[in-house]
């Protein structure tokens, strides 16, 4: 077999083992071929019967139309398939493999799986340079692929046939690994592909890698235990690890023994339905005011499958209380020493369970005024998001919380939401109520512009196209559209029921309200033409985002209106095929909008400068960051 053929047999021969579950660990392969990988995995997958001969190891294959995109399918389907499953991405060289560095970034920061395999120059350098090769005057073994090197938890260059079979162990090995998943690069020589070689049969026997659950040291839980009773303030972080461990039922289970409120990050919400009484919200810059009021009172922050990254922590302005403490449930260890917690290293189940069971003959519970003190705050905030949500004018134009809450009023706990950039991730994590584990899908660790459409292709494919597929909506703003709308032709062709919602507002509306607030007076952040000075305030740029998604096969439904909206949404929601929902939205200048930040976030504004919205910017710079604090 060539070294490509046996690594595609390999793939397909691998699964996934946890509570008994088991299920293949490389379902299929997106790729795009060129000439670094056309005539090896290319030609590997038609030997692996990719068309569907119907036996156990085939290679599925899948069309994808940009190499960024298909990385952030794989990355979809991963979360969706609760990172027990993945997918493998193969490119040709240079353009191809470079283009892999973004999807791959993104699935490492979140903690994702998926295998990368980018061709690469010849490892027999027949002739140097090759077509698409980067000549490094000081190195011969480097090629454009080592850019893969730090956005990737494991990489390695097979440039002999041999060399596969420890790396593709190690690949496994890490893709199955809890605490040390995403991106896994083999990087694959155009030669070395095509080469063949005399394999050992076991080799290619089926492989179980179990996804283990770490239990918490003794000593950690004993100290962990000691604090929770300690504390009169308490307040749980609810993380990604949460849903990547399916810890829901646990962390409801604890809550409902010690009624302490949780919060959640991006990634953590829906840890607890929206409507649980326990539940406060998302937390940090884009929190509630519920969450971020208990946040800056809590003597000890209970950190469960989070990172605490900067939105989270506000900068390191949120837990303002002198005497806060903290303590970090995580399975890796790096994460639980952050903020010089006590560290509880555990799967995020297992340690809530081991938890539960320690303070349940303990008696502990928090005091039932904070309870109420809590509940009571939850509900204010509810009146908040139904003023944001209203619709008075059912023929004006609607905002974009307006349209939030349009489909707020028609999803069901079936429906998954897919977001990434922009301002919809802030008005999602502080209005949305989550229904389900799964419904809220916003990628927050690298923002990625570009990642909903794919991520969306992700998981209908991880969830499978029988009779009830699930309503899955990719919720895109006019310049996330604009960066990626290629795999609406991979929608199309796979005839999978994508739901796209585009909101129109002519420009970067996020990062125009935070020009504005750091002094940079909105300056490049509309899509407009330029006026006689030489700025963008001119006319709107006249670009029909629904035709270009019409002209790609979408089925695209125009809204103008509030109720035009309402009715569109709804039968996009019921439409078998793609389809797209279009919708300019008005600013909330004069209606509803959402509420402002609850909580600070750290844009360095110009220290000197001569214009006055600068220098003003810079004054409440300087009143924020005072509150800065290191929790040591």
């Amino acid at each position: 077999m060539t070294t490509a053929q046996a690594l595609v047999a390999f793939l397909a021969r691998q699964y996934t083992e946890r509570d008994g579950r088991r299920q293949r660990l490389i379902s299929a392969t997106w790729g795009i071929f060129g000439h670094g990988n056309v005539a090896g995995i290319g030609q590997a997958l038609v030997e692996a019967g990719h068309g569907g001969n119907g036996t156990a190891h085939r290679m599925p294959y899948l069309q994808g139309r940009n190499e960024q995109a298909m990385v952030h399918a794989a990355v979809g389907y991963a979360r969706q398939s609760g990172r027990l499953s993945a997918q493998a991405v193969t490119t040709s060289i240079g353009p191809g493999a470079t283009n892999l560095v973004t999807g791959a970034a993104l699935a490492t920061i979140n903690r994702l799986p998926v295998l990368l395999l980018p061709g690469d120059t010849f490892a027999t350098r027949p002739a140097d340079p090759v077509l698409q090769q980067l000549e490094v005057p000081y190195a011969g073994d480097v090629s454009v692929n080592d850019c893969l090197r730090p956005v990737s938890r494991y990489f390695d260059r097979i440039t002999r046939p041999e060399a596969l079979i420890p790396a593709a162990l190690q690949a496994m090995r890490v893709l199955a690994d809890p605490a040390g998943t995403g991106a896994v690069t083999l990087a694959l020589p155009q030669d070395v592909q095509a080469e063949a070689y005399d394999w050992p049969e076991e080799f290619f026997a089926e492989r179980d890698w179990h996804i283990r659950r770490p239990a918490p040291d003794t000593y950690e839980l004993e100290t962990a235990v000691r604090a929770i009773r300690s504390a009169r303030r308490p307040l749980i972080v609810a993380g990604g690890g949460v849903r990547h461990s399916a810890a829901e039922e646990t962390l409801a289970a604890f809550t409902a023994a010690t009624r302490i409120p949780v919060a959640s990050t991006q990634a953590g919400k829906g840890a607890l339905r929206h409507d649980h009484p326990a539940d406060v919200g998302g937390i940090g810059h884009t929190g509630t005011a519920t969450a971020n009021e208990l946040a800056r009172t809590a003597d000890l922050v209970i950190g469960v499958g989070t990172r605490f990254s900067d939105f989270t922590t506000a900068s390191g302005t949120l837990f303002s209380n002198p005497a806060v403490r903290f303590l970090h449930l995580n399975i890796t260890a790096f994460d639980a020493h952050k903020l010089a917690a006590l560290p509880l290293v555990a799967d995020a189940r297992a340690g809530l369970e081991a938890l539960t069971a320690a303070l349940a003959g303990r008696g502990y519970r928090v005091d039932p005024a904070y309870e109420t003190e809590y509940t009571g705050a939850k509900e204010a905030w509810e009146e908040r998001v139904e003023a944001s949500f209203a619709t008075p004018d059912a023929t004006a134009r609607p905002t974009q919380t307006q349209v939030l809450g349009l489909l707020d009023d028609l999803v069901t706990e079936e429906d998954i939401l897919i977001n990434a950039a922009g301002s919809l991730p802030g008005d999602l994590h502080k209005l949305w109520r989550t229904r389900s584990r799964d419904q809220y899908h916003v990628e927050y660790g690298y923002s990625c512009m570009g990642y909903e459409i794919p991520a969306a292709i992700g998981v209908l494919l991880a969830n499978g196209t029988g009779q009830r597929t699930r309503p899955v909506w990719a919720l895109v703003g006019d310049g996330t559209y604009l960066m990626n709308p290629t795999e609406i032709v991979t929608a199309v062709q796979e005839n999978l029921p994508l739901k796209l919602l585009i909101l129109q507002n002519h420009g970067y509306a996020s990062i125009g309200g935070l020009s504005e607030a750091v002094g940079a007076e909105r300056f490049g952040t509309a899509y407009r033409h330029r006026d006689a000075d030489g700025g963008f305030t001119g006319p709107p740029l006249p670009v029909d985002l629904a035709a270009n998604a019409a002209s790609l096969g979408l089925r695209v439904l125009r809204a103008t209106t509030v109720d035009d909206l309402r009715k569109a949404l709804s039968e996009a929601r019921d439409a078998e095929g793609p389809t797209c929902v279009y919708v300019e939205t008005e600013t909330p200048d004069t209606v509803s909008g959402p509420p402002p930040a609850q909580a600070w976030w750290d844009v360095p504004v110009a220290e000197t400068a001569s214009r006055p919205a600068a220098v003003k910017a810079r004054e409440e710079y300087d009143r924020q960051v005072a509150a800065r604090r290191r929790h040591l």
